[in-house]
């Protein structure tokens, strides 16, 4: 049985932190770099000063409480997981999975939208933090890949009493979800993904929009995707910094909230500070930032991840977002069977759950409605 977990960190912890940031050492930067050669450091600045000394944790303590936290044991490793009920006539089990930089925190604003019912439906949400993510264990043993992530997902959906379920990914996640697809067909009623995965083999024959796709993703890969290779390749040597200062480790990852969000260059346009802070605040209590950009390079070394998995039943819907470098449907169609629904919306970037919520939930709900 999945026992109830409640968050609480010590007060030492929460001294030793404030302490930490009360003593950093900022660099020297360039006069009027902005966000050109990584993070802006007057952001910066502003970011660990608010975390330190204006940010309530104990406030973002008690509403992460709210929702019902639980912990299971699978194949000898913790799983922590978020399991809201819904409330209509008729709730539809939903499992909702995230990646990095973010963790489960970035999924919240979803229930409230998606445990209410609409014309009697609503859903069961199941957030599971991936393995050396927030509250989960930290895996010691190398193999701990995406692919190795869906048949304990499968299984915690069985101890839920859940043998058929919706799923929703998105970055990380949604390789894990690919995995779900390809190795559990029969368990799912459909998968919603954020995005089409862009490291599918490349086709002899590409259409326009997606040659001109390639050139976007490429491009993007040169001027941004070197986090990726760190983390890819050598994630023990980058934790010992970021493990070891929160500033550091706020500046490794708001870089990304501020690259990879629909910000129009400004973090705040698109993100709360306190949502940030929450989402930094459980890496550092949970000393989770090394474990989390281990998966990196356990996904590089899984070669199943990026075939195409065999014919199926399972309907399939992409939400796409202007700031995610979407992909084209062609690319699409190519990679995933039994596509019945394909969104693009106008706003929005990596991170729709806490960009637009409301819109994320509306397409689940949409193509739950698509295919029931």
């Amino acid at each position: 049985m999945p026992t109830p977990f409640s968050i609480a960190i010590p007060d030492a912890d929460l001294a030793d932190l404030k302490s930490r940031l009360a003593a950093t050492r900022f660099p020297q930067t360039v006069d009027g770099a902005g966000w050109g050669y990584g993070i802006e450091d007057g952001f910066l600045r502003q970011f660990v000063d608010y975390w330190g000394k204006q940010y309530d944790w104990r406030a973002a303590e008690a509403r992460l409480n709210a929702f019902p936290h639980f912990t299971e044991v699978i194949d000898g490793e913790v799983v922590h997981f978020v399991h809201a009920k819904g409330q209509g006539s008729t709730n539809v089990p939903l499992l909702l999975t995230n990646g990095w930089p973010s963790n489960f925190v970035e999924l919240l604003p979803l229930v409230p939208l998606l445990t209410l019912p609409v014309d009697g439906v609503a859903f069961d949400i199941v957030i599971p933090s991936l393995p050396g993510y927030g509250f989960s264990g930290q895996p010691s043993r190398p193999g701990m890949n995406l692919s190795a992530v869906a048949p304990r997902w499968a299984e915690l959906m069985t101890r839920l009493s859940y043998p058929k379920f919706l799923v929703s990914g998105s970055d990380l996640g949604g390789g894990a979800e690919m995995a779900l697809v390809r190795d559990f067909p029969q368990r799912l009623i459909g998968a919603h993904y954020v995005n089409v995965y862009s490291g599918f083999p490349r086709p002899d024959d590409p259409t326009p929009e997606e040659q001109a796709y390639f050139g976007r993703i490429d491009y993007w890969g040169f001027a941004e995707g070197a986090y990726a290779m760190i983390q890819g390749t050598k994630p023990a040597t980058l934790a010992v910094g970021l493990n070891d200062s929160p500033a550091g480790l706020a500046a490794w990852i708001l870089e990304k909230y501020q690259k990879w969000g629909d910000t129009g260059g400004e973090v705040l346009n698109a993100f709360e500070l306190d949502d940030l802070c929450t989402i930094l605040s459980v890496y550092w209590f949970t000393q989770t930032i090394g474990s989390s950009v281990r998966l990196y390079k356990e996904a590089f070394a899984d070669t199943e991840l990026p075939k195409k998995a065999p014919r199926h039943d399972v309907p399939h819907a992409v939400l796409l977002l202007p700031a995610d470098n979407p992909a084209p449907r062609a690319w699409g169609e190519r990679h995933l069977w039994n596509i019945v629904r394909w969104t693009e919306l106008t706003e929005g970037g990596h991170f729709p759950a806490l960009e637009v919520p409301e819109a994320l939930a509306h397409d689940i709900r949409a193509f739950h409605g698509q295919i029931s």
